[in-house]
């Protein structure tokens, strides 16, 4: 099948496209996203129909699990898309949403991401108590407030918390820092694919969540171990832009 691979961030998704890559299950997944059996990345986007402003895509992770929705596939989508046709703006459908993405001037994408649900705080036990908030971008999220957080902590809250039974479906988790008024770290450990350098739906949450708190306020820079993204809010619906860029492309028969 013909590949592309593309960056977000150091957020690494292979693209395929249908018909060629044929049907792709969680095995072929997980072979592709190897990077000894295929061409080893965070996970794939999978291509199933576009035309020239739009396309429906199934992202794909490394586990060989579908999240329903990732910031950086959908902007790694639009951008492979735009590149082809030349459209300025074009829509992605994944997860039951559809995602408007605006190609902008300096080589980033804008992606209105929808509204952000954020839940109450809460406490988990993880043999020590975890004060968390919930909130979903059309996937689920756990953000936890660390400050000073390092990727110890990371390390060993976020498989913890993600496979923890208050969430049976699991969850992607946030150690959050807010450093200013609109500025924010975050580290991420994402469900299915594990600590990640960059991922744009929690940068999403952990933002919507740092907003609701009066930790930030908007617009918010998320400052992740592989760069920025940056995330503005109008009202609970949130707009998250940030670079996307080709690597490679070829072929590889998986």
């Amino acid at each position: 099948m013909r590949f592309w691979k593309w960056d977000a961030l150091g957020n690494i998704y292979v693209v395929v496209q249908q018909p060629d890559a044929g049907k792709l299950d969680a095995e072929r997944v997980r072979r592709l996203c190897d990077p000894t059996e295929g061409i080893g990345s965070d996970g794939a986007v999978e291509v199933r129909s576009h035309g020239k402003t739009s396309a429906e895509v199934v992202i794909w992770n490394p586990d060989g699990s579908i999240a329903e929705m990732s910031g950086n596939g959908v902007r790694i989508a639009a951008c492979w898309l735009a590149e082809r046709t030349g459209a300025p703006e074009v829509e992605i459908v994944t997860g039951g949403r559809a995602v408007q993405v605006r190609m902008l001037a300096d080589g980033r994408a804008a992606a209105d991401m929808g509204e952000v649900v954020v839940g109450p705080d809460e406490v988990v036990d993880l043999g020590e108590p975890v004060a968390l908030t919930t909130a979903s971008v059309g996937n689920p999220h756990a953000v936890v407030r660390l400050d000073g957080a390092g990727r110890d902590d990371l390390l060993r809250l976020g498989p913890l918390l993600g496979a923890h039974e208050r969430f049976p479906q699991g969850t992607n988790v946030q150690l959050v820092e807010p450093l200013s008024p609109h500025h924010l770290r975050v580290l991420v450990w994402e469900r299915g694919a594990g600590e990640t350098s960059s991922s744009g739906s929690s940068s999403v949450a952990a933002a919507a969540v740092a907003v609701a708190r009066g930790w930030c306020e908007s617009p918010v820079t998320v400052h992740l171990p592989g760069g920025e993204l940056e995330v503005v809010f109008t009202g609970r619906t949130a707009t998250l832009t940030g670079p996307a860029a080709e690597l490679d492309r070829g072929q590889v028969d998986i």
